[in-house]
């Protein structure tokens, strides 16, 4: 398989891989709480990254052959994304604040194209400020499911909690920064750096946890959640890093609209509930937008 093509297919294999990982999440932050729970899912994903390195011993030095910019500028990145993330989600105030944080995070598919204009020297027809926007018209509309999002809610909001908003708005330019970034920096290499990621942020959202969380008690629900929480998020970084080095950005990052759209249907078919008609519009427009971005956008000769 050549390597653009298996590099997209990777990117591709990491989105479904995150949206089966949704339900799981929540119900892990709701028994641990959201520091504590992102602290143990990638120190399980750090121990994956030891037991690489037991079994490919000259793997690690490899990692440090990498460009200095990509193993500090894209680490940096990447650890910023995580606690920008799960800090969002933590000071958001009720579940609205939550749904509101959450779409300015899923932000970060268009970012992703947006900034590939300028830091991989794409090109872009006007068709790729209607397909963006019908793309997260849809995603509003997902995600929202039967409560009411509106702009008056969204900017309310904001100024009452800014703190949650601008981080989640952090989270979504840190990770299109981290996707182009690698292609820029690490594009061609072989092998990426996630290994040497996943522990340090297990590390960092560890000292926040012992800091402002109690240690709650694990359940065997709670480890059994975490171990494959830790393992899938490890696998699929690992699987995007990759699509960002070898396969075509901007593909994957039209295809990545549709993660929300995933994880929404992934959780109906597993509660067993019956989708809404939002459903299926949103639906609808996130495809529709997907494939205009992404049709909107060429590589320059």
């Amino acid at each position: 398989m050549k390597k653009p093509i298996a590099g997209t297919a990777a990117g591709i294999l990491a989105i479904v891989l995150w949206s089966t990982t949704v339900a799981l999440v929540r119900s892990l932050t709701e028994q641990l709480g959201p520091l504590t729970a992102a602290a143990s899912v990638y120190i399980v994903g750090g121990l994956a990254s030891g037991v690489r390195f037991l079994l490919s011993p000259g793997h690690l030095k490899s990692l440090f052959q990498l460009p200095r910019k990509y193993l500090f500028g894209c680490g940096a990145l990447f650890i910023l994304y995580m606690t920008a993330l799960f800090a969002a989600i933590g000071f958001s105030k009720d579940r609205i604040q939550v749904l509101e944080v959450g779409l300015l995070n899923y932000l970060w598919p268009p970012l992703t194209i947006i900034f590939s204009l300028g830091l991989l020297n794409r090109r872009a027809n006007w068709i790729l400020i209607p397909g963006t926007l019908l793309a997260v018209t849809g995603m509003a509309i997902i995600l929202a499911g039967e409560e009411t999002l509106s702009w008056e809610s969204l900017i309310k909001n904001f100024f009452e909690n800014p703190v949650a908003y601008l981080l989640g708005l952090t989270a979504a330019v840190s990770w299109a920064l981290y996707s182009n970034l690698t292609r820029r920096w690490a594009g061609g290499h072989p092998e990426g750096a996630v290994d040497l990621f996943m522990p340090v942020t297990g590390c960092v959202f560890l000292a926040f946890s012992l800091t402002l969380e109690s240690m709650p008690g694990y359940t065997q629900r709670a480890v059994l959640e975490t171990v494959f929480l830790g393992l899938a998020t490890y696998l699929g970084y690992g699987l995007w890093d990759y699509a960002m080095r070898q396969g075509e950005v901007v593909l994957v990052a039209a295809c990545s609209y549709l993660t929300p759209l995933l994880s929404t249907l992934i959780s109906v078919f597993y509660l067993r509930v019956s989708p809404t008609q939002g459903l299926w519009i949103g639906c609808a427009l996130l495809v529709t937008g997907s494939l205009l971005s992404w049709f909107s956008v060429e590589a320059t000769k």
